[in-house]
Parts: C-alpha cells; sequence; structure tokens
C-alpha cells in the first residue's frame, strides 16, 4: 500500500503506521507483570504483604496537598536520609523510579555502542529489556547447579568489549544471595573500568552467615554502584522510588541521564516516612523471614528441592512444579509467578501461604 492509497482509506480506518523503530526496540522482551485473579491471593509480585504504616500514608497525603508543584528534582531532603542511614555522603546517592530507573540511567551512561553488559539468568527481567534500551548488548550467564549466581563464570565473561557487569543478590526469582567477600574478589578481579552493578532489592532480608550489603565496599572499588529500593521491605512499590549508591563521581553521571522529575513529591514525602520508621521495617523484615523460612522448611520436608532463598520468595525448579502445578494454586484462589525455568512463589500473609503449602504437599503428594 502506498501513501496515496492511506488516503483513500475510509475515514475509520486505521492508517498504517510507517515510523521507522529501532531494530533492538523491536527485539526487546516484553516485560510481564506479575498476574492478579479476582478472589484470589497474589502471590505472583514480591511486594510486601502488609501496607504501609499510618504515618507514611498521612505524610504522603500531606504531600499531595502541594501536588500543583514540581517534587523537588534533586530530592535532597531523601538523599540526604538515606545518607545518613548507610553512613555515607549525600553526592554519593542517586534516586529513579525504582531501582529499575537506576538502572536504565547507569547503563545508559556508560553502554557506547556495541558495549557488552555480562548479566547472570535467569535473573530479574529488566535486565535483558533495560541493556539494549540504553543502547548496549546483553551477556547472559547461566546459573550453577544450585541456581545461584556462578561469579567464576561472570569474571570469565568479561572481555574487552564490557562495558558492566549486573550482579543481583539476593538473585530473583531463585533467591540465593553473595556472599559479601565473594563479591569482593569479583570486584578485585574485574577491571576498573567496567561498572559493576550490584542489585540489592531484596537485601534487607538476608540472614545468611557471611551475607550482607556491598556498602562498604564502595571506599575500596570506585567502579560498584549498589541499587536499592523502597518496594519491598518499606512497602512503597505502588509508588516508584529507588536509589543508587556509588562514587560521587558515578552518580552525578547517573543523575545527569535520569528523568528530570522522576521521583515525585508524594513518593518523597512517603519514603522519608518510611526510612525514618525503621521499628517498623524490622518487624516487616522477621514477619517475612519467618514466613519464608516456614515455607522453605515445609517445602522440603515433602521433598521439593529449593534453593535457599535470602529474599521474600520461593523458587520451585520446573522439574517439580511446570504448568500442573501453576494451575492447581490457581484453582485454590492463588496467584504464582511461572518462569520458563520454574515457578516462583512470593511470601504472603500466613493464611495464604498455609493455602499454598497445603497445594504444594498435595501436589508432591505427600
Amino acid at each position: 500500500m502506498t501513501a496515496s492509497d492511506d488516503a483513500d482509506l475510509p475515514q475509520s480506518a486505521p492508517r498504517a503506521m510507517r515510523v521507522r523503530l529501532r531494530p533492538e526496540v523491536l527485539a526487546l522482551p516484553r516485560y510481564v507483570a506479575g498476574k492478579s485473579q479476582p478472589g484470589a491471593a497474589k502471590l505472583s509480585s514480591n511486594e510486601n504483604p502488609e501496607p504501609p504504616t499510618p504515618a507514611v500514608i498521612e505524610a504522603a497525603g500531606r504531600a499531595l496537598e502541594d501536588a500543583n508543584r514540581y517534587p523537588d528534582m534533586g530530592a535532597i531532603l531523601l538523599r540526604s536520609a538515606i545518607a545518613d542511614h548507610l553512613g555515607v555522603e549525600p553526592d554519593q546517592i542517586c534516586v529513579g523510579t525504582g531501582s529499575s530507573g537506576v538502572l536504565v540511567a547507569a547503563l545508559s551512561a556508560v553502554c557506547a555502542p556495541g558495549g557488552e553488559v555480562v548479566h547472570p539468568w535467569r535473573s530479574f527481567e529488566s535486565y535483558p529489556i533495560a541493556i539494549p534500551t540504553a543502547g548496549g548488548v546483553p551477556v547472559p550467564v547461566a546459573l550453577d547447579a544450585h541456581d545461584a549466581i556462578d561469579l567464576g563464570a561472570m569474571a570469565r565473561t568479561v572481555g574487552p568489549r564490557t562495558a558492566a557487569v549486573i550482579l543481583c543478590s539476593p538473585n530473583n526469582p531463585t533467591g540465593p544471595a553473595l556472599r559479601l567477600e565473594d563479591v569482593r574478589a569479583f570486584l578485585r578481579q574485574t577491571p576498573q573500568e567496567v561498572l559493576v552493578i550490584l542489585d540489592e532489592a531484596y537485601i534487607e532480608m538476608a540472614t545468611a552467615p557471611g551475607v550482607g550489603s556491598a556498602v562498604p565496599l564502595l571506599g575500596e572499588f570506585p567502579n560498584l554502584l549498589i541499587l536499592r529500593t523502597f518496594s519491598k521491605v518499606y512497602a512503597l512499590a505502588g509508588l516508584r522510588v529507588g536509589y543508587g549508591v556509588a562514587h560521587r563521581d558515578l552518580t552525578a553521571a547517573v543523575t545527569a541521564v535520569s528523568l528530570p522529575f522522576g521521583v515525585s513529591s508524594v513518593a518523597q514525602a512517603a519514603a522519608l516516612a518510611a526510612l525514618a520508621d525503621q521499628g517498623a521495617v524490622a518487624r516487616s523484615v522477621r514477619l517475612i523471614v519467618a514466613e519464608r523460612e516456614r515455607m522453605l522448611a515445609d517445602l522440603r520436608e515433602c521433598g521439593y528441592r529449593v534453593p535457599d532463598s535470602q529474599a521474600n520468595f520461593v523458587w520451585l525448579p520446573a522439574d517439580q512444579s511446570g504448568p500442573a502445578f501453576v494451575r492447581a494454586c490457581s484453582d485454590a484462589n492463588l496467584v504464582v509467578r511461572p518462569f520458563p525455568e520454574g515457578v516462583r512463589v512470593s511470601v504472603g500473609r500466613p493464611e495464604d501461604d498455609d493455602r499454598f503449602l497445603e497445594v504444594a504437599r498435595a501436589f508432591r503428594g505427600a
């Protein structure tokens, strides 16, 4: 059909779209959000099962009174509060629309055309979307036999075209976390001109010996960028606020390519209030960790081989789950998250977790 043919079409007929889209965009995988089902417990998204505290909701409400004004583009108060909480300087903090927003900006700051980004797989599904978005080439590295990140294989994959490496600890969707000493050893092997992005979205829930945040490594490794979020233990997934922690020159570069006014005034106010109430955060972590450990123990007792999750979810490999398992959960009014490699089940309220464990026992014939 030619352009003149379009002119002869009836007014109600849609016209052909001829914008030349980038081939990389056409080839992008689409992010699939956790599904919901009316009347069902949603265990398909890694959300906090409890809502924000009344103080957080009140702070967000007050911020709405000034919704006619632009938010503080520099998020000065929030960055200062995060810096105090972590023991770093405010100029070492950059904020964005969730940690995924900071990720895209960070990759945009370092990815020249053809630059490679080494990342684990299966891992967070934003990675193979964010990398081409920033002009990079994804280089996935398989997990090890325990569904954990294979740092040795990732180190061997870094080459002269590598612009960045992404690590995820604890790893989403499988759950294992990296020991801090292993992260340090990996950083020592990695060229200093290569950006290392460590996604710590779930680190507050990690309890395994030797596992912890890599913030203490920042002084030693100026090529390290740590991603954190308010979406999980802080219960603010719906407000989209995350942040990065790094050398000040790195955060300045990330901020330069970030969306202006990307974090709303409501999100900033809620995050400030949530950060100030560490008692509520500690209670939330205790509840989530207790439920996670109960789910892992029950699943193992009835014969499932499940990785040692350090996050707010458990992972059932495909050979022990699959579509039939997902259907069994759906029949019990539970929505879980299927992947080709397995099924991820987020920690929910205890009564929902009870129902999930009943399904898992019945499915296993235990």
